[in-house]
């Protein structure tokens, strides 16, 4: 049909057209039913009236034909706002944010008006981009133009603020707004929440009730979602009565359901999350995909799976990734394996195994599930992989301990694909730096850390620090965390102080705890106060333990019942019994450890009975270690009849396969002489793991059966059980009870070259021990001085007890004067070269030494005897 002069059509004509154009649109548009309305409009020469191409430009734009929008916008010379607006809605229809924008440009640029409509959807397209300083430029045109009255516009710049990061502009908007609707409200209640400020989300609920403003379900769905990510369940109860009252029931508003499912499984109300999706009327898939969510993350994980079923029954909605995601994480983290193979198999079923999020959930699943071959082969099949992928696996080599390939994959990310890395992929790497041989990799780790602009993470340098002190690296971890200690939080001394006391290296653990208390202002946490009162218990810092005490009655971590727990241990390692009893008196609350640790400290002080007598009131259940401290308690005391009932009552309790508690009992019947009962024990036993094994050989040494020992010892190794230090130490012992010298000497020199164990004080004093028994009193004395360990009063004392054996004076004086200046104020020592004194016949010297003694007001501690009475 030819076109009228002017451009201009009849309106028969356009009537005509428009039901044209509004033909494709009545059934699913696609592009040949656009182009279709597109030569229909040429053939009737409707091209020139701007109403037609603005609705065959959305058409377009509605079937992603976005380049035939562009066209045919080009080829119009006269454009209207609406054609423009139709440009830019088409724009942000189709993804093209920065396309918007730059149409606002132009309409600027050419002189052409723009309306409040306008702003808005360029405002929406900046929301989306992020695009902070275009957004500002937008709020000033908006006040220039004079339409920023328009409440809907305020609104989206409220709403852009907030999704840019800038809630304070947003609050700042907010109260100049003349006019504010519930839009408004829930823009700045969305904002706050967006940006991790929940208390401010739900101040501004209560402000909106004071202003008389109605809530709508967004803001009903927002408070709720606020008090879910606070932990505050009741003020979510209060919240869920609200919509009740105002009619926005959970049975039909589904957004406010949704959130109500989520807060009830945060809290982990499960019951209460399944009574709102059950009275549902309908449900989408968050719906069932929160349920789900909410049930595998409070370690549900059957109900998980059962929904998931019926989810796949109902003909309403069908599992989406999110779903797959949720259920394959919660296999991972229940290491379901069978389950997780079974989801992957449904994925791949369902033509979803190509989707990126879920390959690497299914790999992180197979890696936590220790497969790691099967993550591999997985990994190298699937079509693409992102950064996500191989933090994945670089995490899960670590986590399995195969340090060397989690080191070539980090090599073959910043090699082939990423010329950079996250901070996520820095965590994932260094673990596997973490060992004894792992130092040089992990300062080339290092160096990429300070590269890449980590330096002031603390979580990085966290990871780092333990990094370092696992290569036994405690000066590069103390630098390390000096470096940063004005920015460094609680976790960062944390790590230091509890690296230092798990490595017994408890004097830098305290010296770590005065830098931090000296240097800052950080409050220590209960982990702290529990490894630094171990430091004082292990290093017997009686002072220092109680200066700790005190300051922490002032906080509240003094409190904690792990901290009042570490009190009670430390107090008995200073051997300050009575220290001890008063820390268990006073503690808040017994808990079982409370009682383990008290029974342990008398047992530590050499009060079995004491002991006896706390286990007879304690007040709940004992468990393995509270039976393994009293059993050492019967040992002590050496009354078999109190070891014979403990030995009962672990055969009811179902205890006696313990291997822990058969050692003990091994010692129990060993040390009160029947060792007969002691072999039987151990016979009997199911598990016997290194320390029944030593307690074994310790016991036939105790008992002059060295040769037995030796054949346990070998017996043990065969059977691949490995020997740490306290085999070495009971077997030397067991060579020196029975004379093996030679024996002795031969595994004291290979325990290290051929057992992997390195000497340490005490195999050299059972060695010293050892010599001195067998009277080879010079190669006792060369030996102690060909150690590192000259300062250690444990050797020289056995060589003093060797000397003062074999009645040797002269060489008994000289090792004296070394203890009396490493020791001075025990008197054991001066007894000892006295009565070697009396026994050589020279009283002069004995009496000379027992007026020093008296002079110095020393005690030796008194020896007692006791006996065992039982009435018939």
């Amino acid at each position: 049909m030819p076109q009228p002069a002017g451009g201009r059509l009849g309106d028969a004509t356009i009537v005509r057209v428009s039901r044209l154009l509004k033909l494709p649109t009545a059934v699913t548009p696609n592009a040949l039913t656009a182009r279709t309305a597109h030569g229909l409009a040429i053939k009737v020469g409707a091209l020139g009236h701007l109403p037609i191409v603005t609705s065959l430009l959305t058409l377009y734009s509605k079937v992603a034909y976005f380049g035939a929008s562009l066209a045919l916008f080009d080829e119009v010379n006269e454009k209207d706002v609406i054609l423009w607006n139709a440009m830019i809605t088409a724009s942000i229809g189709n993804c093209c944010f920065s396309h918007a924008v730059e149409l606002l440009m132009k309409m600027i640029e050419v002189g052409h008006g723009f309306d409040s409509t306008t702003l808005l959807l360029v405002v929406s397209s900046i929301s989306y981009l992020k695009n902070l300083s275009s957004g500002m430029n937008i709020h000033g045109l908006s006040i220039k133009s004079g339409m920023l009255s328009d409440p809907n516009l305020c609104n989206s710049i409220v709403d852009m603020y907030a999704k840019c990061g800038d809630v304070s502009s947003s609050e700042c908007l907010f109260r100049e707004m003349k006019y504010r609707d519930v839009v408004s409200w829930n823009s700045m209640m969305t904002g706050f929440l967006r940006n991790g400020y929940p208390e401010m989300t739900l101040r501004y609920l209560r402000e909106m009730a004071h202003f008389g403003e109605v809530a709508d379900d967004t803001t009903l769905s927002c408070a709720i979602s606020a008090s879910a990510s606070l932990g505050w369940k009741s003020y979510g109860e209060a919240i869920h009565a609200l919509g009740l009252k105002l009619g926005y029931d959970h049975v039909w508003h589904i957004s406010v359901a949704n959130s109500l499912i989520s807060l009830y499984s945060q809290a982990a109300d499960t019951g209460a999350a399944e009574a709102v999706f059950s009275e549902m009327r309908s449900k989408d898939i968050v719906s069932w995909n929160t349920l789900i969510d909410g049930f595998g993350s409070n370690g549900m994980v059957w109900e998980a799976f059962y929904r998931f079923h019926e989810m796949q029954l109902s003909e309403a909605v069908h599992p989406d990734l999110v779903t797959m995601a949720s259920l394959i994480s919660v296999c991972a983290k229940s290491l379901l394996l069978i389950e997780g193979r079974t989801l992957h198999g449904y994925v791949i079923r369902q033509h979803r195994g190509s989707d990126l999020s879920i390959a690497n959930s299914l790999i992180n699943m197979y890696l936590k599930c220790k497969q790691v071959n099967k993550a591999e082969i997985l990994f190298g099949t699937i079509p693409t992989t992102d950064l996500v992928t191989w933090n994945t696996m670089i995490s899960g080599y670590s986590e399995n301990g195969f340090f060397k390939e989690a080191q070539l994959s980090f090599r073959d990310l910043l090699r082939h694909w990423y010329s950079g890395f996250s901070l996520s992929t820095l965590l994932a790497i260094i673990p596997s730096c973490s060992f004894l041989g792992g130092i040089q990799f992990g300062k080339s780790i290092h160096c990429c850390h300070l590269k890449t602009g980590f330096s002031n993470n603390t979580i990085a340098v966290n990871s780092l620090m333990h990094m370092y002190i696992s290569c036994g690296d405690f000066s590069a971890a103390l630098s390390l965390l000096q470096s940063i200690y004005l920015i460094a939080d609680v976790d960062s001394w944390n790590t230091m102080i509890v690296g230092c006391t798990q490595n017994c290296r408890f004097r830098e653990a305290l010296k770590t705890f005065n830098l931090m208390r000296q240097e800052t202002s950080i409050n220590p946490d209960a982990s702290i106060y529990v490894n630094v009162i171990s430091a004082c218990g292990n290093l017997e810092l009686a002072l220092e333990g109680k200066s700790i005490h005190a300051l922490s009655i002032k906080t509240p971590e003094g409190s904690d019942q792990r901290v009042q727990n570490s009190f009670i241990t430390m107090y008995g390692r200073c051997g300050d019994i009575e220290g001890a009893r008063t820390a268990f008196v006073s503690s808040s609350d017994h808990n079982l450890c409370s009682w383990n640790c008290m029974i342990s400290a008398f047992s530590q002080n050499k009060d079995g009975r004491g002991a006896i007598e706390l286990f007879r009131s304690i007040n709940l259940e004992p468990n393995e270690i509270t039976i393994v401290g009293i059993l050492s308690a019967c040992t002590q005391i050496g009354v078999l009849r109190h070891g014979k009932q403990i030995h009962a009552y672990t055969i009811r309790r179902g205890f006696h396969s313990n291997s822990y508690l058969s050692a003990a009992l091994v010692d129990m019947y060993s040390n009160c002489g029947r060792l007969d009962t002691g072999v039987q024990v151990f016979s009997n036993s199911g598990e016997r793991n290194v320390t029944a094994w030593n307690s074994m050989i310790s016991a036939h040494g105790n008992n002059g059966e060295g040769r037995k020992a030796i054949a346990l010892f070998n017996e043990m190794l065969r059977s691949g059980v490995v020997a740490n230090k306290s085999t070495f130490v009971s077997l030397l012992s067991a060579c020196g009870h029975s004379g093996l010298v030679d024996e002795g000497m031969y595994y004291y020199g290979c325990m290290l070259e051929k057992y992997g164990v390195q000497p340490t004080v005490d195999h050299q004093v059972y060695m010293v021990d050892m010599l001195g028994r067998s009277g080879r009193l010079e190669k006792a004395l060369d030996f102690v001085m060909q150690t590192e360990a000259l300062a250690e009063p444990g050797i020289w004392g056995a060589l003093l007890s060797a000397c003062n054996y074999h009645g040797d004076v002269g060489m008994g004086r000289e090792v004296a004067d070394v203890l009396f200046k490493l020791e001075p104020q025990n008197a054991g020592y001066y007894v000892s070269l006295s009565n070697m004194y009396v026994a050589a016949g020279r009283w002069k010297e004995a009496v000379e030494l027992r007026n020093i003694v008296e002079e110095k007001k020393l005690k030796k501690p008194v020896g007692y005897s006791s006996i065992d009475v039982c009435s018939m």
